[in-house]
Protein backbone atom coordinates (compact mmCIF):
# COMPACT_ATOMS: atom_id res chain seq x y z
CA UNK A 1 0.00 0.00 0.00
CA UNK A 2 1.51 3.35 -1.02
CA UNK A 3 0.58 6.98 -0.57
CA UNK A 4 1.80 9.84 -2.71
CA UNK A 5 3.02 12.65 -0.50
CA UNK A 6 1.54 16.02 -1.42
CA UNK A 7 3.28 19.39 -1.20
CA UNK A 8 0.54 21.39 0.54
CA UNK A 9 -0.12 22.28 4.17
CA UNK A 10 -3.25 20.69 5.67
CA UNK A 11 -4.83 22.30 8.70
CA UNK A 12 -6.35 19.46 10.76
CA UNK A 13 -3.34 17.08 10.82
CA UNK A 14 -1.01 20.06 11.40
CA UNK A 15 -3.08 21.27 14.37
CA UNK A 16 -2.87 17.82 15.95
CA UNK A 17 0.90 17.76 15.39
CA UNK A 18 1.20 21.22 16.95
CA UNK A 19 -0.79 19.89 19.91
CA UNK A 20 1.78 17.11 20.21
CA UNK A 21 4.67 19.61 20.16
CA UNK A 22 2.96 21.98 22.60
CA UNK A 23 2.37 19.23 25.15
CA UNK A 24 6.01 18.19 24.77
CA UNK A 25 7.24 21.71 25.52
CA UNK A 26 4.85 22.08 28.49
CA UNK A 27 6.21 18.74 29.74
CA UNK A 28 9.76 20.15 29.69
CA UNK A 29 8.62 23.17 31.74
CA UNK A 30 6.84 20.89 34.24
CA UNK A 31 9.94 18.71 34.60
CA UNK A 32 12.13 21.76 35.25
CA UNK A 33 9.64 22.83 37.93
CA UNK A 34 9.84 19.36 39.51
CA UNK A 35 6.26 18.32 38.65
CA UNK A 36 7.16 14.97 37.08
CA UNK A 37 3.68 13.48 37.20
CA UNK A 38 2.25 16.39 35.22
CA UNK A 39 5.20 16.21 32.81
CA UNK A 40 4.58 12.49 32.20
CA UNK A 41 0.83 12.86 31.65
CA UNK A 42 1.46 15.68 29.17
CA UNK A 43 3.60 13.27 27.15
CA UNK A 44 0.85 10.64 27.28
CA UNK A 45 -1.37 13.29 25.67
CA UNK A 46 1.41 13.92 23.13
CA UNK A 47 1.38 10.23 22.21
CA UNK A 48 -2.39 10.47 21.63
CA UNK A 49 -1.91 13.49 19.35
CA UNK A 50 0.89 11.68 17.51
CA UNK A 51 -1.34 8.66 16.91
CA UNK A 52 -4.18 10.83 15.65
CA UNK A 53 -2.38 13.21 13.29
CA UNK A 54 -1.08 10.50 10.98
CA UNK A 55 -4.31 8.53 11.05
CA UNK A 56 -6.40 11.62 10.31
CA UNK A 57 -4.05 12.53 7.45
CA UNK A 58 -4.41 9.06 5.93
CA UNK A 59 -8.19 8.94 6.36
CA UNK A 60 -8.63 12.36 4.76
CA UNK A 61 -5.91 11.67 2.17
CA UNK A 62 -3.99 14.75 3.25
CA UNK A 63 -0.57 13.21 3.87
CA UNK A 64 2.11 15.65 2.79
CA UNK A 65 5.86 16.21 2.92
CA UNK A 66 5.22 19.22 5.16
CA UNK A 67 3.21 17.03 7.54
CA UNK A 68 5.97 14.42 7.70
CA UNK A 69 8.63 17.01 8.53
CA UNK A 70 6.43 18.81 11.09
CA UNK A 71 5.54 15.49 12.71
CA UNK A 72 9.22 14.63 13.13
CA UNK A 73 9.95 18.01 14.71
CA UNK A 74 7.05 17.47 17.11
CA UNK A 75 8.25 13.97 17.93
CA UNK A 76 11.77 15.23 18.62
CA UNK A 77 10.43 17.72 21.15
CA UNK A 78 7.91 15.37 22.79
CA UNK A 79 9.65 12.00 22.58
CA UNK A 80 13.31 12.98 22.40
CA UNK A 81 13.99 16.16 24.36
CA UNK A 82 11.10 16.07 26.89
CA UNK A 83 11.64 12.52 28.27
CA UNK A 84 15.40 13.16 28.35
CA UNK A 85 14.86 16.28 30.46
CA UNK A 86 12.43 14.44 32.75
CA UNK A 87 14.84 11.57 33.34
CA UNK A 88 17.76 13.94 33.83
CA UNK A 89 15.86 15.89 36.47
CA UNK A 90 14.58 12.73 38.18
CA UNK A 91 17.44 10.23 37.85
CA UNK A 92 20.51 11.37 35.91
CA UNK A 93 21.41 14.69 37.55
CA UNK A 94 23.13 12.88 40.45
CA UNK A 95 25.52 11.15 38.01
CA UNK A 96 27.38 14.28 36.93
CA UNK A 97 28.83 14.29 33.41
CA UNK A 98 27.82 10.65 32.88
CA UNK A 99 24.18 11.58 33.42
CA UNK A 100 24.47 14.48 30.99
CA UNK A 101 26.04 12.17 28.39
CA UNK A 102 23.22 9.62 28.72
CA UNK A 103 20.58 12.36 28.37
CA UNK A 104 22.28 13.74 25.25
CA UNK A 105 22.67 10.24 23.79
CA UNK A 106 18.93 9.67 24.08
CA UNK A 107 18.17 12.93 22.24
CA UNK A 108 20.72 12.24 19.50
CA UNK A 109 19.46 8.70 18.89
CA UNK A 110 15.88 10.00 18.79
CA UNK A 111 16.97 12.51 16.13
CA UNK A 112 18.72 9.83 14.08
CA UNK A 113 15.70 7.51 14.37
CA UNK A 114 13.35 10.23 13.13
CA UNK A 115 15.66 11.21 10.26
CA UNK A 116 15.88 7.57 9.16
CA UNK A 117 12.10 7.26 9.36
CA UNK A 118 11.64 10.33 7.15
CA UNK A 119 13.88 8.81 4.49
CA UNK A 120 11.79 5.63 4.48
CA UNK A 121 8.50 7.55 4.39
CA UNK A 122 9.45 9.27 1.14
CA UNK A 123 8.76 6.06 -0.79
CA UNK A 124 5.06 6.54 0.09
CA UNK A 125 4.69 2.95 1.32
CA UNK A 126 2.97 2.07 4.61
CA UNK A 127 5.07 -0.76 6.02
CA UNK A 128 3.97 -3.54 8.36
CA UNK A 129 6.89 -2.88 10.67
CA UNK A 130 9.20 -0.14 11.91
CA UNK A 131 12.96 -0.40 11.60
CA UNK A 132 14.23 0.47 15.04
CA UNK A 133 12.20 1.20 18.16
CA UNK A 134 9.80 4.11 17.44
CA UNK A 135 10.51 7.25 19.46
CA UNK A 136 6.97 7.39 21.01
CA UNK A 137 7.43 3.84 22.33
CA UNK A 138 10.87 4.62 23.73
CA UNK A 139 9.60 7.76 25.43
CA UNK A 140 6.46 5.93 26.55
CA UNK A 141 8.46 3.41 28.55
CA UNK A 142 10.32 6.17 30.38
CA UNK A 143 7.29 8.31 31.15
CA UNK A 144 5.21 5.32 32.25
CA UNK A 145 8.04 4.47 34.67
CA UNK A 146 7.83 8.03 36.00
CA UNK A 147 4.09 7.65 36.62
CA UNK A 148 4.56 4.37 38.50
CA UNK A 149 7.56 5.67 40.46
CA UNK A 150 5.67 8.78 41.53
CA UNK A 151 3.04 6.48 43.06
CA UNK A 152 5.77 4.51 44.82
CA UNK A 153 7.21 7.58 46.52
CA UNK A 154 3.80 8.96 47.49
CA UNK A 155 3.66 10.46 50.96
CA UNK A 156 3.17 7.70 53.60
CA UNK A 157 -0.44 7.51 54.69
CA UNK A 158 -1.62 9.32 51.56
CA UNK A 159 -4.58 7.65 49.89
CA UNK A 160 -3.80 6.81 46.27
CA UNK A 161 -6.46 7.63 43.71
CA UNK A 162 -5.34 4.74 41.48
CA UNK A 163 -4.97 1.03 42.14
CA UNK A 164 -1.51 -0.47 41.71
CA UNK A 165 0.02 -3.90 41.08
CA UNK A 166 1.91 -4.76 44.32
CA UNK A 167 4.70 -6.86 42.78
CA UNK A 168 5.50 -4.14 40.26
CA UNK A 169 5.48 -1.36 42.83
CA UNK A 170 7.72 -3.41 45.13
CA UNK A 171 10.41 -3.48 42.44
CA UNK A 172 10.27 0.24 41.61
CA UNK A 173 13.57 0.98 43.45
CA UNK A 174 15.30 -1.59 41.22
CA UNK A 175 13.81 -0.04 38.09
CA UNK A 176 14.94 3.38 39.32
CA UNK A 177 18.57 2.26 39.73
CA UNK A 178 18.61 0.63 36.28
CA UNK A 179 17.03 3.57 34.41
CA UNK A 180 20.38 4.97 33.16
CA UNK A 181 21.15 1.58 31.59
CA UNK A 182 17.61 1.33 30.25
CA UNK A 183 18.01 4.73 28.58
CA UNK A 184 21.21 3.58 26.88
CA UNK A 185 19.50 0.37 25.68
CA UNK A 186 16.50 2.33 24.39
CA UNK A 187 18.83 4.71 22.56
CA UNK A 188 20.57 1.79 20.84
CA UNK A 189 17.25 0.15 19.97
CA UNK A 190 16.03 3.33 18.27
CA UNK A 191 18.97 3.36 15.85
CA UNK A 192 19.10 -0.42 15.40
CA UNK A 193 17.76 -2.46 12.49
CA UNK A 194 15.46 -4.46 14.76
CA UNK A 195 11.90 -4.69 13.42
CA UNK A 196 8.93 -3.58 15.50
CA UNK A 197 5.29 -4.16 14.67
CA UNK A 198 3.43 -1.23 13.12
CA UNK A 199 -0.32 -0.91 13.75
CA UNK A 200 -0.95 1.55 10.91
CA UNK A 201 -2.40 -1.00 8.49
CA UNK A 202 -4.76 -2.67 10.97
CA UNK A 203 -8.38 -2.02 10.01
CA UNK A 204 -11.05 -2.88 12.57
CA UNK A 205 -13.64 -3.07 9.80
CA UNK A 206 -12.19 -6.40 8.65
CA UNK A 207 -13.58 -9.62 10.20
CA UNK A 208 -10.09 -10.89 11.11
CA UNK A 209 -9.60 -7.76 13.22
CA UNK A 210 -12.31 -8.87 15.68
CA UNK A 211 -9.79 -10.55 17.99
CA UNK A 212 -7.66 -7.41 17.89
CA UNK A 213 -10.72 -5.36 18.90
CA UNK A 214 -11.37 -7.71 21.85
CA UNK A 215 -7.72 -7.33 22.89
CA UNK A 216 -8.01 -3.53 22.76
CA UNK A 217 -11.12 -3.65 24.98
CA UNK A 218 -9.31 -5.84 27.51
CA UNK A 219 -6.31 -3.50 27.53
CA UNK A 220 -8.55 -0.48 28.06
CA UNK A 221 -10.21 -2.19 31.04
CA UNK A 222 -6.80 -3.04 32.53
CA UNK A 223 -5.57 0.51 32.00
CA UNK A 224 -8.70 1.86 33.72
CA UNK A 225 -8.05 -0.49 36.65
CA UNK A 226 -4.27 0.04 36.96
CA UNK A 227 -3.47 3.02 34.68
CA UNK A 228 0.16 3.79 35.54
CA UNK A 229 1.30 0.20 36.00
CA UNK A 230 -0.35 -1.26 32.88
CA UNK A 231 0.99 1.54 30.66
CA UNK A 232 4.49 0.76 31.99
CA UNK A 233 4.04 -2.97 31.31
CA UNK A 234 2.70 -2.39 27.77
CA UNK A 235 5.58 -0.16 26.69
CA UNK A 236 8.10 -2.54 28.26
CA UNK A 237 6.60 -5.52 26.42
CA UNK A 238 6.65 -3.63 23.13
CA UNK A 239 10.33 -2.72 23.59
CA UNK A 240 11.17 -6.37 24.30
CA UNK A 241 8.99 -7.66 21.46
CA UNK A 242 11.41 -6.52 18.77
CA UNK A 243 14.37 -8.16 20.50
CA UNK A 244 12.46 -11.42 20.99
CA UNK A 245 11.20 -11.36 17.40
CA UNK A 246 14.71 -10.84 16.05
CA UNK A 247 15.98 -13.67 18.25
CA UNK A 248 13.22 -15.98 17.02
CA UNK A 249 13.95 -15.18 13.37
CA UNK A 250 17.68 -15.73 13.88
CA UNK A 251 16.95 -19.09 15.55
CA UNK A 252 14.73 -20.18 12.65
CA UNK A 253 17.40 -19.23 10.11
CA UNK A 254 20.05 -21.19 12.02
CA UNK A 255 17.69 -24.15 12.28
CA UNK A 256 17.01 -24.13 8.53
CA UNK A 257 20.73 -23.98 7.77
CA UNK A 258 21.38 -26.91 10.11
CA UNK A 259 18.62 -28.94 8.40
CA UNK A 260 20.08 -28.17 4.97
CA UNK A 261 23.50 -29.38 6.09
CA UNK A 262 21.96 -32.58 7.40
CA UNK A 263 20.19 -33.06 4.07
CA UNK A 264 23.49 -32.83 2.25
Amino acid sequence: MSEKLKKGIYIVPSILTCGNMSCGYLSVISAINGDFTKAAWLLIISIFFDMMDGRVARLTKTTSEFGVQLDSLGDLVSFGIAPSVIMYQLVLNSMGKTGVAIAILFVLCSSLRLAKFNVHVKDGVIHNSFIGLPTPASAGLLISFVLSYELFIAVPGQTLTFKTIPILMKNMPIFFRTMPIVMIILSMLMVSNIQYLSFKKIKLSKPKAFRFLVLIILLILLILAFPQNIIFILFSLYAFSGILGTGARYYNVCKKRANLKKGE
